[in-house]
């Protein structure tokens, strides 16, 4: 929501601005389709050049996540820190049971209880693979730690592809608007005979390219490159989240020292409190 009313107050401010300054709205109309075409097309196509299909869909998906928000809400916070205690608790009474349960998490009773944490197939299969690596009972659990942070960091850099496309584009757009105003201008000087009301309209609307770049770049593809960083940023939190529980299980501390030392960890505004953590705990055991 918030994006859309950012993106409305800039439209409105700029172009109200323009014609309250006693700017006429149909130079830039007459020439927007064109100089669109020209920009957006050379930036789009430069986009697909750069980047390979699973970057293009995953870039697209970034824009709408944009307008959704974060994936994972407050809720889902609560909820993965009590999959996690039974799955830390099961580690401490039962590794067998554990193993049914990681070794299909799709089928697992365990698992089915959050259908929003088990819909992730990336992440389910990284806690699982993470439970079987401390079952294999390694000899120094920082080679553990290691491999979980190796992971979590790789998965960050892939959400953050998006990001970064789409700020190489806002940084080529200002170029791109150069590029579309001197086509503008060399069809002027083809035309330099015309009355000179007629040259000001096309100088106008060759003048349109460059503000079309400069505003695209920095009001409109730049914010959208931060927003998703902020939005991927933040979800990294909840990967983390999983990152304390299983770290601090690795130093053998009780299942709910881990859970307290991964709410803790928490972003403020998702965090669950402790009387919301542990009633939901105290709602498990009873439903066992």
């Amino acid at each position: 929501m918030n994006s859309i009313i950012g993106i409305v107050l800039t439209l409105i401010c700029v172009f109200g601005g323009y014609m309250m300054a006693g700017g006429k709205l149909e130079i830039i109309l007459h020439a927007l389709p064109f100089e669109m075409m020209m920009i957006g097309g050379a930036a789009i196509g430069a986009f697909v050049c750069g980047n390979d299909m699973h970057g293009v869909k995953s870039t697209l998906g970034d824009i709408v996540a944009v307008f959704k928000g974060p994936k994972w809400k407050r809720q889902d916070y609560a909820d993965l820190l009590c999959l996690m205690h039974e799955l830390i608790r099961l580690t401490e009474e039962s590794p067998v049971d554990l193993e049914a349960h990681i070794e299909d998490p799709e089928n697992s009773s365990l698992f089915q209880k959050y259908p929003r944490i088990l819909a992730s197939s990336d992440f389910v299969e990284l806690i699982c693979d993470t439970l079987r690596s401390m079952l294999m009972n390694f000899d120094n659990v920082y080679q553990v730690e290691e491999l979980l942070d190796k992971q979590l960091e790789t998965m960050k850099e892939e959400r953050m592809h998006g990001s970064h496309a789409l700020q190489s584009m806002a940084d080529a757009l200002p170029a791109l608007g150069i590029v579309a105003a001197v086509l503008g201008v060399i069809k002027t000087m083809a035309s330099i005979d015309k009355p000179p009301e007629v040259l000001g309209q096309m100088i106008g609307g060759a003048l349109v390219g460059t503000f079309l770049g400069v505003f695209l770049a920095y009001a409109l593809v730049g914010p959208l490159a931060t927003r998703v960083a902020q939005i991927r940023e933040q979800e990294a939190f909840f990967y983390g989240l999983m990152r304390e529980v299983l770290v601090s299980r690795l130093h053998k501390n009780d299942a709910n020292l881990c859970i307290e030392v991964a709410r803790r960890s928490a972003p403020h505004g998702s965090r669950p409190s402790f009387t919301e953590v542990e009633d939901a705990i105290k709602a498990l055991k009873q439903a066992a």
